[in-house]
């Protein structure tokens, strides 16, 4: 920012658009405090003087627009007024949020911290800041949603005034409105503030395409409006002899609009057919509700015009979660041209423009929760859980932002919106949390369906649960909304703290039971670090815990046939030395230099890192490694990998048909492979049985896989022929070591004749 005095001419201009604010501040219902608005712009016009923006104009035109916007688009009062005036200072000058507190209370004071704590753009220079900084904006919601209100004037300013960045500046910031604050403010109801940072990031980012359309739409506005003019004055006739206090207005579809029709229908501009709409927005009488005026209205407008059968859209018996209600309608015109018509009341109309600040203005009491109130509590329960990732909240909250909508409904008939794509999971999660962690499938419409459904408009469904269901990490790829995957998320970091306690008592436990391992705790347990490949003793307490490792042979990993010092060179050198010199020095008849001598000699060379080698854990699996279908290995499995011609690696079992061709061809590209996983994914394995065909026997089978070893089953395929059945069946295992106790213990099974793994060589 450039900074110098100010002309005669700017400060004229200054306190013109101061004037034009409370110009618009009074023209609103709210209680007018035109002393506290002034102060508020006398104080930041102090502190920004002399500043400029790059466009070379007075910086303080920059905070007196956002407020404009906020009183006049959005429909804020005298505290946003006061903290879009101040949102700058406490960032750019040497005033502290005490000093705004001081002067101006701490209301004002609070909204401006938020503000300045979400200062810059979403994104940063890397991920993990864009996705934090985007957290911070969000979690104002929290203490007071004025704040994300005033951030989205703040940002249509700046998108308002974009031409005076450099290109590079235009396309990130242009970026970042489409993706987030174009979306938020759909979200909140802010649609012709949504539609305006659509069309200026479109503009921005395809400038050439954008100028295109616009010159085609200008050259058809008059055209458009004759059609208009033509199509309204018999609903004008119409509704004045009804007796209503209207007004009737002509909508161009935005360019944004069109193109993003144009792309989605794969069709050229010419055959944009409905880029004129016309809106209804009436006073209703007090004689009848709202919904019965507007469905009046419906019925007025379907004998003039006839009306297209799948294009009617009644928001008004069930709003769209972003608080809109509106009665849509598509009729044909006299033209042949199919036309939108959009019925609302006054009421309806300034919720529809000015979003969440309506709707809250018209809320009577406790009972007037709509979707948007819920959004909003399903945020902020999000937003309470310190360890989620930023980037993983980032990618699932902006899929529930824009999301089309589905409404379905409860047993007992109450409508519940869903984001479209949700599944009979997300539908458990959004009813309660435990419902959703203890689903084991749902009735939809009397019909049993899994919990990977996907729900579909009008939709009834029944959640059914089971004590014995626990969430799988399988789940979070059934599930869209924010808040079942957070709680997935939670429940499974639970379980891991859960796990690595009792692991943590476990390891303690062994290390303490052998005296000589006891003596130097830290030592043994780094020994079992290193020997399982580990980082962290929290890596090795959550294995420990969940099964993975075990500590029958502790001795013999920490304590090796060759001495307690084959483990020392694993320490610091200090350490070493130390080790050496108090073991030696314990020993009978040892000296200090013979130690010393020994210290040398024992002292093992560096392990040599073997050529040609990978481990394979949960975070490389599916990624860096690929597991090949023609074996199907499962940790546990002796494997090797083989790298393609593009560097892309295979995971094959050493015994794989596939592997020894691979082996006697490629063996340049062959490596060894290791396993260190810490049973989080799940694999889908096959196995085969064969029985004699009694009565009961399966069900012995399903309680052995589903009661005992509580292990998730995918398909299964009976079938039965004299006698002898034979069945398939896909489950979920962990490892090699919970298949193979499976199928010992179906093997037990008196009727079993024949179990085994499909894919086993």
């Amino acid at each position: 920012m450039q900074k110098s005095e100010f002309t005669q001419e700017e400060e004229a201009l200054i306190q013109r658009e101061f004037e034009a604010l409370l110009d618009d501040y009074a023209h609103t219902a709210h209680r007018q405090k035109v002393e506290l608005i002034t102060h508020a712009f006398n104080f930041a016009h102090k502190a920004h003087y002399g500043v400029r923006r790059l466009s070379g104009e007075p910086y303080i035109l920059h905070p007196i627009a956002v407020a404009r916007i906020c009183v006049r688009e959005i429909g804020l009062g005298s505290t946003s007024i006061c903290a879009a005036l101040l949102h700058d200072v406490v960032e750019d000058t040497d005033y502290t949020v005490e000093d705004i507190a001081g002067l101006f209370g701490d209301k004002i004071a609070q909204i401006v911290s938020g503000l300045t704590k979400i200062s810059g753009g979403v994104f940063g220079s890397q991920a993990s800041e864009q996705a934090e900084n985007f957290r911070k904006l969000l979690l104002t919601i929290s203490d007071d949603i004025r704040v994300v209100l005033i951030k989205i004037a703040d940002r249509l300013h700046n998108m308002r005034t974009l031409g005076a960045q450099p290109k590079d500046k235009q396309y990130k910031i242009a970026g970042e409105t489409q993706y987030i604050y174009a979306p938020l403010a759909h979200r909140l109801g802010l649609f012709p503030i949504k539609t305006e940072l659509e069309d200026l990031s479109f503009k921005y980012e395809h400038p050439d395409t954008w100028q295109e359309i616009h010159d085609k739409l200008e050259n058809i506005k008059g055209t458009q409006m004759e059609n208009y003019e033509e199509f309204a004055q018999p609903i004008r006739d119409r509704l004045t002899s009804m007796g209503y206090n209207f007004t009737l207005k002509a909508r161009i579809k935005s360019v944004y609009s069109i193109w993003k029709k144009m792309m989605r229908q794969q069709c050229a501009f010419e055959d944009v057919y409905d880029l004129l709409a016309v809106r209804i927005i009436f006073t209703p009488k007090d004689s009848w509700s709202e919904k019965d005026q507007c469905w009046m209205i419906y019925s007025a407008i379907t004998e003039i015009y006839r009306p297209h059968p799948e294009r009617i859209r009644d928001w008004i018996s069930t709003p769209k979660a972003n608080g809109y209600e509106a009665l849509h309608v598509t009729v044909m015109a006299k033209n042949g041209q199919w036309v939108e018509v959009q019925i609302r009341t006054d009421r309806m109309h300034e919720i529809a423009e000015r979003g969440y600040a309506a709707h809250w203005k018209y809320k009577t009491g406790e009972s007037d929760d709509s979707e948007l109130d819920n959004w909003l509590r399903e945020i902020k329960d999000i937003l309470a859980d310190p360890d989620k990732d930023a980037l993983q909240f980032l990618g699932t909250f902006k899929l529930n932002l824009f999301a089309q909508e589905v409404f379905v409904f409860t047993p007992k008939g109450e409508i519940k919106t869903m984001p479209l794509g949700s599944t009979a999971l997300d539908f458990a999660f959004m009813l309660h949390s435990e419902l959703g962690e203890h689903c084991i499938g749902a009735k939809v419409n009397h019909a049993l369906v899994p919990l990977s459904y996907q729900l579909k408009g009008g939709d009834q469904i029944e959640v059914l649960t089971s004590n014995s269901q626990h969430p799988q990490r399988e789940w979070l790829d059934m599930v869209i909304t924010a808040k079942a995957r957070n709680c997935l998320n939670q429940y499974f970091r639970k379980e891991e703290r859960r796990y690595m306690r009792h692991g943590e008592r476990l390891v303690n436990d062994a290390i303490s039971m052998d005296e000589q391992l006891a003596a130097n705790h830290d030592q043994s347990l780094a020994r079992l670090l290193n020997y399982y490949h580990l980082n962290t003793p929290s890596e090795l307490y959550l294995q420990v815990g969940q099964g993975a490792l075990r500590l029958d042979n502790i001795r013999e990993i920490v304590i090796p046939k060759r001495g307690w010092r084959s483990y020392i060179p694993f320490f610091g050198q200090k350490e070493t030395s130390d080790a050496v010199r108090s073991e030696t020095a314990g020993a009978v008849g040892s000296e200090p230099k013979a130690a010393s001598n020994d210290k040398k000699k024992e002292a093992p060379k560096p392990k040599k890192k073997e050529a040609h080698a990978i481990v394979l854990t949960d975070e490389n699996l599916g990624k860096e490694y690929l597991l090949s279908s023609c074996c199907h290995p499962i940790p546990g499995d002796e494997v090797l990998g083989y790298q393609d011609e593009k560097g892309q690696m295979h995971i094959h079992k050493v015994d794989c048909p596939e592997a020894t061709l691979l082996k006697t061809s490629y063996g340049k590209r062959i490596y060894s492979a290791t396993w260190n996983t810490h049973r989080v994914q799940s694999f889908v394995e096959t196995i085969e049985l064969k029985g004699i065909d009694k009565f009961g026997v399966f069900i012995q089978v399903m309680q052995a896989i589903t009661k005992d070893f509580h292990i998730n089953m995918r398909s299964i395929n009976v079938t039965s022929e004299d006698g002898i059945f034979k069945g398939t069946m896909e489950i979920y295992v962990y490892d090699r070591s919970e298949l193979d106790e499976l199928l010992k213990a179906l093997r037990k099974i008196k009727d079993i004749k024949d179990v085994r793994r499909v894919n086993e060589n």
